[in-house]
């Protein structure tokens, strides 16, 4: 009973060690977190005082907390037992099936990764390519929404730099949550994108249990007020013309939406343009029916980034021209149901559709290259002198401009305007300067056609 025992070091060591995590973990840490919990609510409360949107708690949710409740909404389960029965398959397994898609779906977001992060790349990445400007703004319509609406900034698809130019322009209004496709399902991509709040979505799915967690998180997402952009489009149009709305996501936000009851949700137009789509040759071949296998794409982004890069090392690079965000008027959904008779909810959110893009499209903005590629193409294969595009464009403008367009013309000078598009389009091998005048290239006629289209529904 009183004999002597032998204890190893290491064992006497470990034992400490472990003594000591467990009484950090029970004394210190809690203390900790809750220190660092507490400069983090401060630190948000100082960014919503000058956020014209403030970012809502339900942004700042434990993630694991919110997939749970996603998975466990009771609109949810009634669908995890529809599709088990449907499927013939344990309930369990649905069950674990919509858990599954509740964390895909569900983001986390940091303010930190978006404030001090994403905001500072975006305008680092977007200076570095393009000369940004901010079109058109309705300042005082903006300023005059409801603070305590639902806000979602509604844009048309150009290019996937979208994401970026917008979260810059915006930055001083909200920390904006994106519906991101597939492709941005990558690692380490992945994970970033998903701390700026964005959520992921699989564009292409029928199955109907994903779409109930997916519209699920969508409906209470807006329902809890958070700031939201969507692409009704869909995807990145392959032609540079603007294109009808797809109604998947749209009809998420507006189903169950109650005026009386729910709080408002107002609906920001905003139209994009470049100068130079970075993926224009890649959406134009997939237009063609040609493949755009992982393959292509990533010779063609290989190849792009070794140009770019000898561009720069020898200093003869020319930033791709201009790109330009305007923000619209906003639409008030309890205002768009008030001026709307009786019908069905198909009907009325296709009608909302066709009156956001209408507003999307009206406030995309004329940038030098869609200008000379309009005047180009209105005279076919005709070779003009610089004169000549100088003379049209000043008439092409006076059109668009009786017709409420919204025009960037770089420096107050057309003239400069004129030599930037034509530089632009030079650059990228679709006309050659021959002779005093401009010819078109052939096999580059779609091309000047992808830039067109950009205005096309402007005329």
């Amino acid at each position: 009973m009183f004999e002597t025992l032998e204890i190893k070091v290491w064992v006497v060591w470990v034992a400490g060690l472990l003594a000591l995590a467990g009484l950090l973990d029970r004394i210190l840490m809690p203390s900790v977190r809750w220190y660092l919990r507490r400069r983090f609510n401060k630190a948000i409360e100082q960014l919503n005082t000058r956020l014209q949107l403030q970012i809502q708690p339900f942004k700042l949710t434990e993630r694991q907390v919110m997939v749970d409740r996603l998975a466990h909404d009771p609109q949810v389960m009634e669908a995890v037992l529809e599709h088990s029965n449907a499927e013939g398959i344990p309930y369990h397994v649905a069950a674990d099936m919509a858990m599954r898609y509740a964390r895909e779906i569900v983001p986390s977001f940091s303010a930190f990764a978006y404030f001090g992060f994403g905001i500072r790349f975006a305008r680092w990445l977007s200076r570095a390519l393009y000369r940004v400007r901010l079109g058109y703004v309705d300042e005082t319509a903006l300023q005059n929404m409801d603070p305590n609406a639902t806000v979602v900034f509604v844009m048309n698809h150009r290019s996937n730099m979208d994401y970026v130019i917008v979260t810059f322009l915006a930055a001083q209004r909200s920390a904006l949550s994106y519906a991101v496709g597939e492709w941005a399902r990558v690692w380490p991509l992945k994970q970033l994108i998903r701390s700026t709040g964005a959520y992921f979505i699989r564009r292409k799915s029928r199955n109907p249990l994903y779409r109930r967690v997916l519209s699920r998180y969508v409906q209470m997402a807006t329902a809890a007020g958070v700031t939201q952009a969507v692409f009704p489009e869909g995807s990145l149009s392959r032609d540079g013309a603007l294109k009808p709305a797809k109604l998947g996501l749209l009809n998420y936000i507006v189903s169950d939406f109650d005026p009386a009851q729910d709080r408002d949700v107002v609906f920001v137009p905003v139209g994009v343009n470049y100068d130079r789509v970075l993926e224009d040759r890649v959406l134009l071949a997939a237009h063609r029916g040609e493949k755009t296998g992982l393959w292509f794409k990533l010779w063609t982004f290989l190849h792009f980034m070794v140009r770019h890069l000898w561009l720069r090392m020898t200093r003869r690079f020319y930033k791709f021209g201009y790109a330009s965000v305007s923000f619209g008027v906003p639409i008030s959904l309890k205002g768009f149901l008030s001026g709307q008779d009786a019908m069905s909810h198909e009907r009325m959110t296709a009608n909302l559709g066709r009156e956001l893009m209408q507003q999307v499209g009206q406030v995309v903005p004329v940038l030098p290259v869609s200008l000379i590629s309009t005047v180009l193409l209105d005279h076919g294969e005709t070779p003009l002198g610089k004169e000549q595009v100088q003379t049209l464009a000043r008439e092409e403008l006076d059109r668009l401009l009786a017709k409420g367009a919204h025009i960037h013309i770089p420096r107050k000078n057309l003239d400069y305007a004129v030599e930037i598009g034509l530089r632009m389009l030079i650059l990228r091998r679709a006309l050659v300067l021959r002779d005093g005048v401009y010819h078109f290239k052939p096999d580059q006629l779609q091309l000047i056609q992808y830039y067109a289209n950009a205005i096309a529904h402007l005329r």
